[in-house]
């Protein structure tokens, strides 16, 4: 696995200290989002049934806005100083979220299956963004924005789960 180097600056205003901690914290933000992003794409290719047609829809730009998250991520971690690590290896060395439990299945059970993935990632996010808080606004302002367009996702596949008395059926 590719290894960090030593950082050798950060952002003006923060000391090297600060640096390397957000750099931590959003390296754990980029694997989760790599990792987040494989997991829309299986779900696209593996969903059937009914509603096929447009889940399969919805997931794909889901997938590409994950997409530049991970690159706004990588991209501050190295104007940080850092070396955003984007491999397999950083994803396990990092992985919050586990093994994606569904192979080709109907799209009410992959949508069930990504809302518990989505409170993760929301949750991680949620936690980041109280973690960089002292640190750097400008890091916090970045992943507040991300939160609140993956929270919004999360809403496009709970209204698919959402029966008519206004509740998620738990699985």
């Amino acid at each position: 696995m590719a290894t960090a180097k030593r950082q050798r600056f950060t952002i003006p205003g923060l000391t090297d200290e600060q640096g390397a901690q957000i750099v931590a914290i959003l390296q754990s933000r980029l694997s989760e989002y790599n990792d987040l992003q494989l997991t829309l794409k299986h779900v696209h290719w593996n969903v059937v049934g009914p509603n096929f047609i447009g889940v399969h829809e919805m997931i794909d730009p889901q997938v590409d806005l994950v997409r530049l998250f991970a690159d706004a991520v990588a991209e501050r971690i190295a104007a940080l100083g850092g070396s955003p690590l984007g491999t397999v290896g950083a994803i396990m060395k990092d992985r919050a979220l586990g093994e994606y439990p569904l192979g080709r299945d109907v799209a009410l059970e992959h949508l069930a299956a990504l809302d518990k993935v989505y409170d993760v990632v929301v949750a991680d996010n949620r936690k980041a963004i109280d973690d960089v808080d002292a640190l750097d606004l400008v890091t916090q302002d970045l992943l507040i924005g991300q939160t609140g367009e993956l929270e919004k996702f999360q809403w496009f596949v709970r209204a698919h789960l959402e029966n008519a008395g206004g509740t998620i059926p738990q699985s």
